[in-house]
């Protein structure tokens, strides 16, 4: 029967803990667990609430694109988000201002909205408008009055591809999740400027120059910040370690012997990069954002 994707439940997940603001009562303003829905009830027949035991002949959710048909499975793919109102600052938020800020993000080609593909809301309470990414419909019936729907292509779905960043990006917007890089300062620029011009270098003494690219787009090189007990360094030789063993599953490319290399390329990087530059810059909390901006920078 249909089931409900991991990638869907952590998008529930998240806008309950922030905008169901009493979890022990039921209020108006809040956003309740039950106007929160992933699968649909026993009346839906096709659409993207459904999953593959579900969907009927010409399911527009299946037959309009490709990535719908090749991505079919028993998973719905579609979020309900209901009424809610939330005061951040000054300022008052709520299905409809979120609603016109996902809009806005899609028709914007935001990345972290690409996998949208439409969303059926109302920006008044009097009329329902439709953002349909294939331009097929620009309407959706009365009930999203009350609630906006998303679409995700069920590719995306398939993959299980984390579809959280674009309402955290909502949440850290409003003010009512701190953003994780707000203390991003020039120490933590600098740490990345130098681990941007050694890892080069690493690299070309590896012999494996086109592999740290290939290995960068995906997704293997990490720029590990495990620190060596609390408070300790960065444990530097362990991260060229890690970035040689990505590179040597590249496909296609002879193995590499990762001691002997992570041994003799360890001097080089400590010679410009200290362990205590990095420890000093670097913290456990934003450890995470500092590796995907790295890659970011030496993918660019």
């Amino acid at each position: 029967m249909t089931r409900a994707p991991n990638n869907l439940l952590a998008v529930r997940n998240l806008l309950l803990t922030y905008l169901n603001v009493d979890k022990k009562a039921v209020r108006p303003e809040d956003l309740e667990p039950g106007e929160v829905g992933i699968v649909g009830d026993a009346n839906h027949r096709g659409g993207y609430h459904c999953g593959s035991d579900r969907v009927v002949q010409n399911d527009y959710s299946v037959v309009e694109s490709t990535r719908d048909s090749s991505g079919l499975t028993l998973d719905a793919s579609a979020l309900d988000v209901g009424m809610f109102t939330v005061r951040s600052g000054s300022r008052t938020h709520n299905l409809r201002t979120f609603s016109a800020w996902c809009v806005a993000q899609c028709v914007a080609n935001a990345a972290d909205a690409r996998d949208i593909r439409e969303i059926i809301y109302s920006p008044d309470g009097k009329v329902v408008k439709r953002w349909d990414r294939l331009r097929k419909r620009t309407t959706g019936g009365s009930s999203h009055l009350t609630h906006t729907h998303f679409s995700f292509f069920r590719d995306s779905t398939k993959a299980g591809r984390d579809q959280t960043p674009l309402f955290r990006r909502y949440l850290t917007g409003i003010g009512l999740l701190e953003d994780p890089m707000a203390q991003f300062t020039d120490a933590h620029a600098a740490v990345l400027n130098q681990l941007a011009a050694v890892l080069p270098t690493l690299v070309s003494q590896s012999g494996y120059t086109d592999g740290r690219m290939e290995a960068i787009a995906n997704g293997r090189t990490k720029i590990r910040s495990d620190l060596k007990g609390a408070g300790g360094p960065v444990w530097l030789v362990d991260q060229v370690n890690g970035i040689r063993a990505d590179l040597a599953t590249v496909a296609g490319r002879p193995p590499v012997d990762v001691p002997a290399l992570a041994a003799a390329l360890a001097p080089l990087l400590l010679a410009q990069l200290t362990p205590e530059a990095i420890a000093a810059a670097l913290s456990p909390e934003i450890a995470r954002q500092v590796a995907d901006e790295l890659a970011r920078r030496l993918a660019a």
